[in-house]
């Protein structure tokens, strides 16, 4: 099911009926797995109607603006899980990814993965939009190297510690986290609400705005976090802003995920060990 669903998200970009069968096909798998849920079928059927009338309205102005406001406070929900009838299976429980690094769990969310689908409804440009610089290569070196820069200043703030991770456990963090969550907040920040400021605003100050949002998403892990979130938010958001291309940003923000899960203490250090 979740390769048919990763499957999905793939296809998203490239050809959306065959993108739109295989997330039938995921959800169908879900719900005989139990996955989804009764009330998530509702949750999924409501969500589908919205979509194709946010799509079939789209020149109707105000009822436009309306659809799209519902269907990214749905998005913001899924995210956040606050949707009933979504039953995420644990994949990776109270892992250590080594002897200095705080316990994790990880879920395979079904729930987060709809973002994208329900977002391309409202942009149509969610995946691939006009840039609004053209970098030269020199710029986009700068930024790559800035992902493992951004880790090492959490070093020197204490928040992390160097440690080389190896395990069975990388494997489904790696596949999870690209597609389940890299994309999904890709699509949510940069995708969606970057592009959207953009319009309204001047790119630096979309920029600095849509990171700053994006941080505080993280407040639950303390003001580190909330910092480091939100200069990460800043590199994804000159990626999508120098290419236009939402699989560009994902990329990068799934690079730097998985250079903190193989090089650095993950989710974080554990004091006192």
């Amino acid at each position: 099911m979740w390769i048919l669903l990763a499957a999905a998200l793939l296809a998203l970009r490239f050809y959306l009926p065959l993108a739109l069968a295989l997330l039938v096909g995921s959800a169908v798998w879900g719900v005989v797995s139990g996955v989804v849920q009764p009330v998530g079928i509702i949750a999924l059927v409501v969500m589908a109607l919205l979509g194709v009338a946010c799509v079939k309205w789209r020149e109707r102005r105000g009822v436009k603006i309306a659809l799209e406001v519902v269907l990214v406070v749905a998005a913001a929900a899924l995210m956040l899980h606050l949707i009933p009838g979504f039953n995420n299976p644990k994949v990776l429980d109270g892992i250590h990814a080594g002897p200095r690094s705080a316990p994790f769990t990880m879920y395979f969310n079904f729930d987060k993965a709809l973002v994208p689908f329900l977002l391309l409804c409202c942009l149509p440009t969610l995946f691939v939009a006009q840039p609004l610089k053209r970098a030269v290569f020199w710029q986009w070196l700068l930024l790559v190297l800035a992902v493992p820069a951004l880790l090492l200043v959490a070093v020197a703030l204490g928040g992390l510690g160097l440690e080389l991770h190896q395990g069975q456990w990388l494997l489904p963090f790696a596949f999870a986290n690209l597609f389940f969550v890299s994309l999904a907040e890709e699509a949510l920040f940069r995708g969606w609400l970057l592009q959207r400021l953009c319009g309204v605003m001047t790119a630096p100050l979309a920029l600095l705005l849509s990171a700053v949002i994006f941080g505080l998403m993280h407040t639950a892990g303390g003001v580190l976090l909330v910092v480091f979130a939100t200069l990460a938010g800043v590199l994804y958001g000159l990626a999508w802003l120098w290419s236009g291309r939402l699989w560009v940003s994902t990329v990068l923000h799934f690079a730097l995920n998985l250079c903190h899960a193989l090089f650095f203490t993950y989710p974080m250090l554990q004091h006192g060990n």
